[in-house]
């Protein structure tokens, strides 16, 4: 068993490769924000955006890279994020996603991520922006009326200008904790997965909601990142700040 880089009492953090460490496949729900195979780089602008833009098509297969230059580990293609859900199999999962790029198979439904209001101004397409992303739901879910709305909305004001969630939590793809507790309020009860833990948000909000957690990321850049956050044992509250 691998020496957890970072644990609390509801939160436990490994730093490695989820398809190697697999602690993170024994919870309940995973919730993740996966590579979403758009080979973004530190531009802002992805070889997705790029190819799209010349073709003037979207959706359709991007060329792969050897490496995002500056980017997000595995980011070139969805392999990670199609290999990871193959490991989880039917239980449920929610997991963020770009809309140019095709659904996880096995999508059931798809909400929206509304992200904060500074958000795709350099990926603007015939004037509108790029300021929204998928949550798709997998696996077994309960059916029924009623229900919330499938939009989140965050009350943070900016992602990646100055003092917004990027430069704040040292990630090109930060995830307000807004968003993530609303999710998880949703979400069936359960120890939470998060194998793309990224800047840790998903892991902050099921800790500051009650919730264990197992997260694996990849780069120790951003494991020290969810350590410092978690080690502060403060709340994140973005709608405020």
């Amino acid at each position: 068993m691998p020496e957890p880089y970072y644990q609390d009492d509801l939160v436990t953090l490994y730093l490695g490769d989820c398809r190697e460490i697999t602690e993170w496949t024994e919870a309940d729900v995973l919730v993740t924000d996966p590579p979403y195979g758009i080979a973004w780089t530190r531009s802002g602008i992805s070889v997705a955006t790029r190819a799209d833009k010349a073709a003037k098509r979207y959706g359709a297969d991007r060329p792969k890279r050897a490496h995002a230059v500056q980017g997000i580990a595995n980011d070139e293609t969805t392999e990670a994020r199609d290999h990871v859900l193959k490991m989880w199999g039917d239980r449920p999962a929610f997991v963020f996603g770009s809309l140019l790029m095709p659904p996880p198979r096995g999508t059931k439904q798809v909400a929206i991520y509304a992200k904060p209001k500074d958000s795709g101004n350099l990926t603007a397409f015939s004037g509108i922006r790029r300021n929204v992303e998928a949550i798709y739901l997998l696996g077994k879910h309960e059916l029924g009326g009623g229900g919330r709305t499938a939009i989140f909305q965050t009350g943070a004001r900016t992602a990646g200008a100055a003092g917004g969630l990027a430069q704040r939590y040292k990630h090109p793809h930060a995830k307000p904790v807004d968003v993530l507790e609303d999710l998880i309020r949703a979400i069936p009860e359960g120890v939470i997965a998060d194998p793309f833990a990224g800047s840790g948000s998903t892991l902050v909000a099921a800790r500051n909601l009650g919730r264990r957690c197992v997260g694996v990321e990849v780069e120790e850049r951003h494991c020290e990142t969810i350590a410092g956050r978690l080690a502060a044992q403060v709340f994140d509250f973005e709608g405020l700040g």
